[in-house]
């Protein structure tokens, strides 16, 4: 019989994305126009180019840098200032457990969506 014990799914995930936050937003020092090209760890299929200067191709930038990036692809890719901008949109394009993890890191982040959002 197996008696280790495994934790759950969500609760791993939730830890991987937790050791990839910077210590704080102001980290986040990544371009806020032009064309950004995403490393293939990152976006290993598709789509590898984004535009930061069109709204819905930076969305999709920064949807897939928080779920695929590691630490120094944040710092690297992502902007303090867009994604606060963009965090009452993109919250609800992210995993609820990303989601989580970075509004429990960052509590300002939550200071800048709707107040009907901040329960889901």
């Amino acid at each position: 019989m197996d008696t280790t014990i495994t934790a759950p799914r969500t609760e791993v995930l939730r830890d991987r994305h937790r050791g990839r936050l910077p210590e704080c937003l102001w980290e986040l020092a990544g371009p806020v126009e032009g064309s950004v090209d995403l490393p293939l760890h990152t976006v290993w299929s598709g789509r590898t180019s984004y535009s930061l200067d069109r709204p819905k191709s930076r969305m999709t930038l920064y949807r897939t840098v928080l779920a695929e990036g590691l630490r120094e692809d944040l710092v690297a890719l992502l902007h303090h200032r867009l994604l606060t901008e963009q965090w009452p949109v993109l919250r609800r394009l992210i995993s609820p457990y990303i989601r989580e993890v970075w509004e429990d890191a960052f509590p300002e982040l939550l200071r800048t969506a709707p107040a009907d959002t901040t329960a889901t």
